[in-house]
């Protein structure tokens, strides 16, 4: 009922409005919303659950990027996914244990692991905002969205080697299965898995599309259908199925016909929406508050904050800001910067923490071997980082929306200010003006515009008519700009002679450089029908002077003067 005004005008997504909920709602505050009752293998209804909201989330990404976008800007992705994944999996682990010194390194790279692939949903819902869309750029929003959904997937080679390194007895063993089994079957074999079905699907869809077999509702419905078919192959055959959802979603629009038939359609964001508000409803029923604090593994809040705020500056920044020249779609270090703030972490992060317990040992109380204090330690440290990051990412974009209105705020109240104490109309505050010589009054203007008739016309402070209140002749509109030009005071404001706009900020020369032009020159310049009574003709002009082929301006910010060049 009030969602657009907290989407429009506060800025706040359904991630963090569904975490909220899930949070009052579950067992720690009003107890009516308790995930963990529902059953006793509750990481695996945890599990198929992300598993669902992710690779749904994937196959969008990957049919609403432009059409051959993947294969385009793939040096871009590589250069952007491989060195910052890597990166953040090392400098993560070693702050895990750094801060957990009873994790050994090789299970700090197991929980680096669930934490190093960006959240495509939570990514997705703040990037694919009204205040994104306004402000962001479009092809660092689409690489943003291409990153997290690559990445994600990614997370399994380096989850795999760290789960291999525990459980296998030699680590030779261990290092071939992660060749062969985390790169070659889960990921090699899991892309190509979905592309094909993506790829077949997209010529069958138009064939039957061709001959009249299929409307474009059921166009429709394959954006939900495809993706869960995609999940149920690759997760039977045990390759990597948010890879193949993705790699799914690309080919299936890349001619672009699989776009045409959905275009319009809001199926497809409706879908999405409920998924996530779904989704995020139950992380905050689902998160183990009672877990933060368990001092007899080492885990305390003090610890997991400033684990979290290690994370939140170090994970992704330096990185990009080192690498944003190799990436063409990065065009500044401010970009670079907010790529790599916008890193979330939050269903990704959970799916792969829980595919991680289920294939480690139950732990026992007290773990009985660093095995079991992995599994002991994975969920709290996860999920607080989780929920931290749902928390800053979800909130970043009010903030900044926040500072932006404070700003212009304030800009206005100093300019206000600026008007009452300078006494002159706010479009000449960037006129040049005239020393004054020894014994003149500061503010002879102003006297002088004290002194005229009671029935003298006056002018405000925006009006459209280049007024200077510089002589009493004022009074008299017949006479146009001559008639407020005619008499100048020591104390009168002249103008710059340019071609552009009169702003100290626009030019390195400034308003004062060798080209200024006084307002005796521009008189001298118009010839004698400056005097004329109709002025001339007004258009809507910045401030300056400018020359064309037969005509002399003389511009304020609303209207400008023209008068026919001397013959």
């Amino acid at each position: 009922m009030i969602s657009l005004l907290v989407k429009e005008r506060l800025y706040l997504n359904e991630v963090v409005l569904g975490t909220a909920f899930g949070v009052l709602m579950g067992p720690h505050v009003a107890d009516i919303f308790n995930p963990r009752s529902w059953t006793t293998a509750t990481n695996t209804l945890t599990l198929e659950v992300m598993r669902v909201v992710l690779a749904t989330g994937l196959f969008a990404i990957g049919v609403e990027l432009p059409r051959t976008y993947m294969a385009k800007h793939a040096k871009s992705l590589l250069v952007m996914v491989v060195p910052t994944m890597a990166f953040g999996w090392g400098i993560s682990a070693v702050f895990i244990h750094l801060l957990f010194p009873r994790l050994d390194f090789i299970s700090a790279l197991a929980i680096s692991a669930c934490l190093t692939p960006t959240d495509p949903v939570i990514c997705a819902a703040i990037v694919g905002g009204s205040f994104a869309i306004k402000n962001v750029p479009v092809n660092l929003r689409r690489l943003l969205a291409a990153e997290s959904a690559s990445n994600d997937g990614l997370a399994y080679p380096f989850l795999s080697i760290s789960i291999y390194l525990t459980t296998e007895v030699s680590r030779r063993t261990a290092i071939g299965k992660w060749f062969l089994i985390g790169w070659l079957y889960q990921v090699i074999l899991g892309i190509i898995l979905g592309a094909v079905i993506g790829f077949a699907f997209s010529r069958l869809m138009k064939f039957t599309h061709h001959k009249g077999f299929i409307d474009r509702e059921s166009f429709v419905a394959q954006y939900l259908a495809l993706a869960i078919f995609t999940i149920g192959i690759a997760s039977t055959l045990g390759t990597d199925d948010l890879l193949a959802a993705f790699a799914a979603g690309s080919t299936v629009s890349w001619d672009g016909n699989f776009n045409l038939q959905i275009e319009n359609e809001v199926f497809s964001s409706v879908i999405d929406l409920v998924l996530n508000c779904a989704c995020f409803i139950y992380i905050g029923a689902w998160l183990p508050f009672d877990q933060f604090n368990s001092p007899e593994l080492g885990i305390t809040p003090g610890r997991l904050l400033a684990l979290f705020m290690c994370l939140l500056v170090l994970r992704r920044i330096p990185p990009l800001l080192m690498l944003y020249n190799w990436i063409p779609e990065i065009r500044s270090w401010k970009e670079a910067l907010f790529s790599g703030h916008f890193g979330p972490m939050g269903v990704g992060a959970v799916f792969i923490s829980t595919l991680a317990l289920n294939r480690l040992e139950d732990p026992q109380s007290p773990p009985q071997n660093q095995q079991q204090f992995l599994a002991a330690c994975l969920q709290p440290i996860v999920s607080f980082i989780v929920l931290g990051s749902i928390v800053t990412h979800g909130l970043s974009i009010p903030f900044f929306s926040f500072g932006r209105t404070l700003s212009s705020r304030t800009l206005s109240l100093s300019r206000t200010l600026t008007r009452q104490n300078e006494n002159v109309p706010d479009w000449l505050l960037w006129a040049r003006r005239d020393p004054l010589p020894p014994g003149t009054a500061a503010h002879s203007h102003v006297d002088v515009e004290q002194q005229a008739e009671p029935n003298a016309t006056k002018h405000d402070d925006m009006s459209d008519t280049a007024t200077m209140h510089a002589a009493p002749e004022v009074e008299n509109p017949a006479l146009g700009i001559a008639g407020m030009l005619d008499k100048r005071g020591p104390g009168a404001l002249s103008l710059s002679r340019r071609t552009s706009q009169v702003n100290p900020y626009d030019s390195d020369e400034g308003v004062s450089g060798p080209s200024s032009l006084g307002v005796d020159d521009v008189l001298a310049k118009a010839g004698p029908h400056v005097a004329s009574a109709d002025g001339g003709v007004a258009d809507e002009r910045p401030l300056g002077v400018e020359e064309g082929d037969d005509t002399e301006t003389v511009r304020s910010p609303r209207k400008a003067v023209r008068f026919p060049e001397s013959q």
